[in-house]
């Protein structure tokens, strides 16, 4: 039998049972992606990570499952998976991680609480979506963007984001991933935003560091801002800084470890 430690962690907020849970196993030997892909749909959230020691210090494979695919890139798992590491002493405090990914290299650092990710800019282009044109199920489009896999629909308001009723249906059958909508935030916040996934086995994500990363290129092409205070406002809710550094984009934000445990079989 074997067993494998695991542990779930709330990212992009400091309060347990808020922003986007994560599973994140530390590999002490390799894993074969089909049994990646088991534990993944057996934890049943919307990502799990698995880490991985390299040779050189400091520098860890990572790779991110959902329920259903493997996939490119993911804020929230990364998240959890280092203050996973820092916490279980994989790494000591005040040491940079580097991940390597699907996604190239991904650096993270951690200051006391927060914990910094630089991640790369996901450019966004705007077009007309052929299936959605001026509204997407009854709320007024004010502009839409096209990006990889995925398109972004801005609403008029934080309010028309936070009430918006998706059909998950639909969404998977006009999508390759899915769907980002985001509005102009207000009490406190630059931007605000959900994301639906179906077609990832997700249908609504809590919080969504990759798509962020769309989104800082989005609104720094319709503001010229690059620094952000984000609000993503699915039901658990969470907060990300955004900062766009050229063609990167640093993502800060905390994780809360929750649960902790041992998978056997």
């Amino acid at each position: 039998m074997r067993s494998i430690a695991i542990a779930v962690l709330d990212s992009f907020s400091d309060n347990p049972f808020s922003g986007n849970p994560a599973a994140v196993c530390l590999l002490e030997n390799s894993l074969q992606s089909k049994e990646m892909q088991a534990i993944a749909m057996e934890m049943n959230l919307s990502e799990t990570a698995f880490v991985e020691k390299t040779k050189e210090e400091g520098n860890f494979s990572l790779r991110w499952f959902t329920p259903k695919v493997e996939i490119d890139l993911c804020g929230h798992a990364t998240l959890a998976a280092a203050h996973r590491m820092y916490t279980a002493g994989w790494v000591k405090q005040g040491k940079g991680i580097r991940f390597q990914t699907l996604s190239g290299e991904l650096r993270v650092t951690k200051q006391e609480d927060l914990i910094s990710m630089d991640f790369p800019l996901i450019p966004t282009v705007l077009a007309e979506h052929p299936a959605y044109a001026g509204e997407i199920f009854g709320s007024k489009i004010i502009q839409s963007a096209q990006l990889r896999k995925n398109w972004i629909f801005e609403l008029a308001d934080e309010e028309a984001v936070r009430s918006f009723k998706p059909n998950f249906t639909q969404i998977a059958e006009t999508s390759e991933e899915g769907f980002i909508i985001t509005a102009a935030g207000g009490k406190g916040y630059d931007m605000v935003s959900r994301f639906f996934g179906p077609n990832v086995g997700v249908p609504e994500d809590p919080v969504t560091g990759f798509a962020h990363c769309a989104l800082v290129d989005y609104w720094h092409k319709k503001t010229g801002k690059i620094s952000f205070k984000a609000y993503q406002a699915s039901n658990r809710g969470g907060e990300l800084f955004l900062e766009k550094m050229g063609e990167r984009v640093l993502i800060q934000g905390r994780a809360v470890q929750v649960l902790e445990g041992t998978l056997s079989y």
